[in-house]
């Protein structure tokens, strides 16, 4: 459809877009393949085209699966340009509101396409297929490939097919994918062009990930591509033929579809590919680029920087920064212009602090070992992605990657005043360089008394700890400039090379006596190395033996510790050396020596005394008379009632009537206590009152030492007969001056500490 048709159709096709509110993509599917082709796609002189073709799904409507869009006013990247879909080309109009998928009876699927992808099974296939024949060596144009797909975890699993298939126009020419990942031989898919897909699969080629789309999307798509560009390289005159394809894959569900954008057919110069950090084939920083656009024939060259002419008209540019470069090609007398673009970026690497790195000189000759490495916290000024580095001792050497230096630890400035060091940047293997000055110091600092410290395992091995931070390093900085710190090495050649750093607190390697080295520093500059030597004191003797002392009865006894020392403290806080005590305990003297070492004795005090006698348990009138004695008193016993046989228990078993006393003694000599006298009792269990002077009374031995004890007489019908005192005579047989006949009696004894005792005892006549 060229001429007056054509333009009235375009005109009316503007005037419904310029009258339209929509936010959305319009979509007209009544051009014919030629117009598609030959009017939106190319539009150019530089190449012919010829052998329209277009075939899609048949719905019985009059609608088709391709068409031409046009997107003003809104957020889609292509303001206009060809649609191929998988289902009906005016569906895929926003919003995004609903699932596409769409299907029309018999649409097949393409070989061509199957065979490309490696893949079977396709339907609802729609192609835009055309002969053209390039005056120029290379060709591209843009598209964006969307999709249903992109939802839930379907990404990892599913995608429809697309390619844009290009072979020449010869018997033995096969089709070549244009449709890839840039740089690889990937197929865009939505498969292999997705973002982290939580619960289902990682990401896939992210950068070139466009979007999922919500409801005020322009297009009725889940989700969709960047703009991305297929390229090819042609060769001037020859005939090829192009056809871009795109299918569902298994079935007719969830549809997608191609945009290409209008007038992006570009058919001119191959530059190269875009050099670009997200497709990981950007330039290092410093690097000029030769961008060629060299062709045969007398041309002139037109070069520019984002736009701008540039003053270079010759078939090489050298870019030196970032920007999009383009070229136009003129042939002499030709009406084909070819162009070419290319846009180059620059990772970006963080920038080197040159700095100067300060070594002792310790015999101050001016020169001095370096221990490099020193220096590279401050040549990386925080670029965690730097790494590797490489020091050399020309610019030349660390731009080559030649003879870079073998003893970094230890290089002399006598090789070189000035290195450089070359560090590769991790994320991208580019290098940068950095240059680091060498300079001498020989500061004077004061020589530092020894330092002492003693053996606190009092081991008498002569091996401590030194905090060196406490006891060194405030001596070694007074009087220096502020800022300036210590660090401490095993030896001088250590302080120098800054290896193998001693820690702190230290603990010496050599008993008694060592020297070691305070490495004086301002950051990892050197401004002095100073000796000092340490030196372990011992307590002696090593041991000091613990005592034990014994007091009587709270007598004070003295603890004295040893003689000859400087210093004393108990833990009851005197500072004597002898102490008085008068009780038992632990007693502890922390002793001093003339040097400062301390060692500690013990004293354990035990002590005893006489017992206190408080009472006297009788257990009599039983047939197994017993007493115990009850006494108070701090310390160890034994008991005795004859003052000659003694036995552990208080307890005296089986006992006779009569009168006792009780001797405690304590075993440690302390003194013997004597009870006073006690009596224990027993009951006569029968009496004979026949007037012959022999047993003639009932009554209890010894009960007159408890006169006012009182016994009462009963018979066995609980008839008092009689009763006296402690002090009477006892109960003759009788009453009211009759005998009494032989019979068993009951009596009741109340003693004075409120005993009552009670039984019975026979009268025989």
């Amino acid at each position: 459809m060229k001429g007056t048709n054509l333009y009235l159709l375009l005109f009316f096709v503007s005037l419904f877009i310029q009258k339209s509110f929509s936010q959305n993509i319009q979509v007209v599917d009544s051009y014919s393949s030629q117009d598609l082709v030959q009017n939106v796609l190319i539009n150019s002189p530089c190449a012919n085209v010829s052998n329209f073709s277009v075939a899609g799904g048949n719905f019985g409507t009059s609608e088709n699966s391709y068409g031409y869009f046009t997107a003003a006013n809104n957020s889609f990247p292509f303001a206009n340009g060809i649609v191929l879909s998988t289902g009906k080309a005016n569906s895929a109009t926003g919003p995004n509101t609903s699932t596409l998928s769409e299907t029309a009876p018999n649409w097949n699927g393409d070989n061509d396409l199957q065979q490309a992808l490696s893949i079977g099974n396709t339907v609802d296939a729609t192609s835009l297929e055309f002969d053209f024949v390039p005056q120029t060596s290379s060709i591209s144009f843009d598209y964006i490939f969307a999709s249903e797909e992109y939802h839930g975890t379907a990404p990892c699993q599913y995608s429809d097919g697309f390619a844009f298939l290009l072979k020449k126009n010869d018997a033995t020419s096969t089709y070549e994918n244009l449709a890839i990942i840039p740089n690889t031989t990937t197929p865009v898919k939505v498969t292999t062009v997705h973002p982290d897909i939580q619960g289902g699969c990682g990401p896939e080629n992210e950068t070139f990930f466009g979007s999922y789309n919500g409801i005020n999307a322009p297009i009725n798509f889940n989700g969709q591509t960047t703009v991305m560009t297929a390229r090819a390289n042609v060769v001037p005159g020859k005939s090829y033929h192009i056809k871009l394809v795109i299918a569902d894959e298994s079935n007719y569900k969830y549809d997608s579809a191609i945009f290409l954008g209008g007038n992006s057919f570009n058919i001119g110069l191959n530059l190269g590919p875009d050099r670009l950090i997200a497709t990981n084939n950007a330039l290092c920083p410093g690097t000029n680029f030769a961008i060629d656009a060299t062709q045969s024939g007398t041309n002139s060259y037109q070069w520019f920087k984002d736009g701008i002419l540039q003053s270079v008209t010759t078939p090489i540019f050298t870019a030196q920064s970032a920007g999009v470069y383009k070229v136009i090609v003129t042939p002499q007398n030709a009406v084909c212009a070819q162009t070419g673009s290319i846009k180059l970026e620059y990772y970006p690497i963080g920038v080197l602090q040159n700095t100067t790195l300060v070594q002792c000189d310790i015999d101050n000759d001016g020169k001095a070992d370096f221990n490099l490495q020193q220096a590279l916290p401050l040549i990386l000024a925080q670029n965690p992605n730097l790494i590797q580095p490489q020091f050399y001792t020309s610019l030349s050497n660390a731009q080559n990657e030649v003879g870079a230096i073998s003893n970094p630890t230890t290089f002399s400035n006598h090789t070189s005043a000035t290195v450089y060091v070359r560090f590769k940047d991790s994320a991208t293997s580019c290098s940068t360089i950095g240059t680091l000055n060498l300079q001498t110091s020989n500061n004077m600092v004061a020589p530092q008394s020894l330092i002492a410290v003693c053996d606190s395992d009092l081991n008498l091995d002569g091996f401590s700890s030194f905090d060196l931070a406490t006891i060194a390093t405030p001596s070694l900085l007074m009087g220096l400039p502020s800022g300036l710190q210590v660090a401490y090495f095993g030896s001088q050649a250590e302080a120098l090379s800054v290896t193998n750093p001693l820690s702190n607190p230290f603990d010496n390697t050599v008993a008694f006596n060592q020297t070691i080295f305070g490495r004086i520093i301002n950051g990892a500059d050197c401004y002095s190395i100073v000796p000092i030597t340490l030196k372990v004191n011992v307590f002696l003797p090593a041991v000091l033996s613990p005592k034990s002392v014994f007091i009587c009865n709270h007598t004070p006894a003295p603890l004295i510790a040893p003689a000859g020392y400087s210093g004393y403290l108990w833990n009851t806080g005197n500072s004597t050396k002898t102490i008085n005590v008068s009780a038992a305990g632990v007693f502890e003297v922390e002793i001093t020596d003339g040097k400062g070492c301390k060692n500690k004795q013990t004293f354990t005090v035990t002590d005893s005394e006489k017992a206190t006698i408080t009472n006297v348990l009788i257990f009599d009138f039983n047939e197994e008379n017993s007493f115990e004695v009850q006494f108070t008193g701090n310390g160890s016993y034994v008991f005795s009632i004859d003052g000659v046989h003694f036995q552990n228990s208080p307890l005296f078993q089986n006992v006779a009537i009569g009168e006792y006393s009780v001797n405690i003694k304590d075993q440690k000599n302390c003194g013997t206590t004597t009870s006073s006298p006690f009596y224990v009792l027993d009951y006569p269990r029968f009496f004979t009152p026949n007037q012959d002077g022999f047993n003639d009374f009932w009554q209890i031995k010894n009960l007159n030492k408890q006169p006012k004890s009182i016994i009462s007489i009963y018979d066995r019908f609980g008839k008092l007969l009689h009763y006296f005192s402690g002090a009477g005579d006892g109960w003759n047989g009788t009453y009211n001056g009759n005998l009494l006949p032989a019979d068993d009696y009951w009596f009741c004894l109340e003693l004075l500490d409120g005993r009552k005792i009670k039984g019975h005892f026979a009268l025989k006549r």
